[in-house]
């Protein structure tokens, strides 16, 4: 009962956070620098995780701008946890988000870039977006899995995506992320896979004890002339080892 009313106040304080976001991203956006984006983006994820109970810790470095971010993917809060220590990432993001109710406007305030993965000829587009942007001097941030796992280990990677940091010889972030919880090493309150809803999973996270992310940001990887498979294949490995 206890654990149910905290989950209910989260809620309540997370909903007009999420409508003050909306509100920024709305009218007061357009009116901005890059950086001062940025700074609205880092904030507004640090208070969405706090909201939520979620402790956030991070290691390692950020690159300067114009390099590909890679992340394994767990929850749909992988996105606030990334911008909370790198807001300046721009997300590659399937196209049905942007239909979520109040989120879908939110990340794509924030520059998201969507793409229908079932078809080759919008993902053409999309690698076509990312080396842009890439050589614009952007950072953008692919989860090469194409969907949520259970954590632990990961799901095959997509290498389509990796063909714009290929292309345009831009360096790769490899990003680890771990849901973690109380007697769990791998969070299962954090899971986003099956049949599980955007509401069932939300009330999961805010019904959970002492819910944590740990996001490692880990050395910089480079094409050297690989073709985009064995770049994946070099990438899914490195964070795989990293998850341990």
């Amino acid at each position: 009962m206890k654990q149910a009313l905290v989950a209910s106040w989260r809620l309540l304080r997370l909903v007009p956070h999420v409508l003050h976001g909306l509100w920024l991203v709305r009218r007061r956006f357009e009116l901005l620098t890059a950086a001062e984006k940025h700074q609205l983006i880092q904030w507004w994820s640090l208070k969405t995780l706090a909201i939520l109970g979620i402790e956030l810790k991070a290691a390692g470095a950020a690159l300067p701008d114009g390099h590909l971010l890679v992340a394994n993917h767990v929850s749909w809060l992988d996105i606030a946890a990334v911008h909370a220590v790198l807001p300046q990432a721009r997300f590659v993001s399937k196209s049905d988000v942007r239909h979520w109710p109040l989120v879908g406007a939110l990340v794509e305030g924030a520059g998201t870039l969507f793409i229908e993965r079932s078809s080759k000829r919008d993902a053409l587009r999309v690698v076509h977006q990312t080396a842009a942007a890439l050589r614009a001097g952007d950072c953008v941030a692919v989860f090469p899995e194409g969907t949520t796992g259970a954590g632990p280990a990961l799901l095959p990677f997509h290498a389509n995506l990796l063909q714009a940091a290929v292309s345009t010889e831009a360096p790769v972030l490899p990003v680890v992320l771990r849901w973690h919880e109380p007697g769990e090493r791998f969070s299962s309150a954090a899971q986003f896979i099956g049949d599980t809803t955007l509401a069932q999973s939300l009330w999961r996270i805010a019904s959970a004890r002492g819910l944590g992310i740990d996001l490692q940001i880990l050395s910089t990887v480079t094409p050297d002339g690989r073709d985009r498979r064995a770049l994946g294949d070099s990438l899914r490995e490195t964070i795989s080892l990293r998850l341990g």
